[in-house]
């Protein structure tokens, strides 16, 4: 446990804050998206939309393909992942010309070579997060499929065998889940830029977990995208 005696405090008082930010405001874009619609709330009602639709469908093609289609973006995002994995633990190998590089900078904080190792594993750890979402994102969209598969056929709907807005519902939940936890492993993508300031000063650190939130903040809340699909 040499690192907590070499990891100077406001080291981990700025990972403390880098850490508490991403959280809370995970925590409050969950809790406030649902009173003031945030983007993946808004967008949440167009998939409960699109699965009543589906519903009145046949065949299903078309909803099958968009699933698809759907499931291609966690899908590429787990692969590029799982590189920039292989990448930072190559890059372990080769630590000292990467602290001697960092140290070119002129606004860089002279760091120990044990200290620049424990940051690239914080890199290391933000990345597995995001490839587990990014993962299981893409196996809650194989669900939706099964879903809207396993769907009555709409005639068997209109002579009510089966209740219409119960299963789209229950399918629109679904798809729903499969693209939040894809938004979980891509807001991990953005706390890995403000991690990356870092390995220049835990004032860096602070101030991009910070833009980031900003940032994070203007485009699932005030973004004119949201401002559209509220029209």
């Amino acid at each position: 446990m040499k690192i907590i005696s070499m990891l100077p405090w406001a080291d981990w008082l700025a990972l403390l804050l880098f850490f508490s930010l991403w959280v809370g405001y995970a925590w409050l874009a969950k809790v406030r998206g649902l009173r003031d619609q945030s983007l993946i709330a808004t967008t949440n009602m167009y998939r409960q939309k699109w699965m009543l639709q589906t519903t009145s469908r046949d065949p299903r093609m078309l909803d099958g393909l968009i699933t698809q289609n759907l499931s291609h973006t966690p899908s590429f995002f787990s692969s590029t992942t799982i590189i920039i994995i292989g990448g930072l633990f190559a890059l372990l190998g080769t630590t000292d010309k990467a602290a001697e590089l960092v140290r070119e900078i002129p606004f860089a904080e002279p760091t120990p070579i044990l200290v620049f190792e424990f940051k690239i594993l914080v890199l290391v750890g933000i990345f597995v997060y995001a490839f587990f979402r990014f993962s299981w994102s893409m196996r809650q969209y194989t669900f939706v499929a099964l879903v809207i598969g396993a769907m009555p056929p709409p005639k068997a709907f209109e002579a009510g065998q089966h209740d219409r807005q119960a299963m789209a519902a229950r399918a629109g939940r679904l798809v729903g889940a499969a693209a939040e936890t894809f938004n979980d492993g891509l807001r991990a993508y953005y706390f890995s830029f403000a991690a990356m300031a870092w390995f220049f000063s835990p004032l860096a650190l602070v101030v991009a977990t910070a833009l980031v939130v900003v940032i994070l903040y203007g485009r699932e809340f005030r973004s004119e995208v949201l401002d559209v699909l509220r029209d």
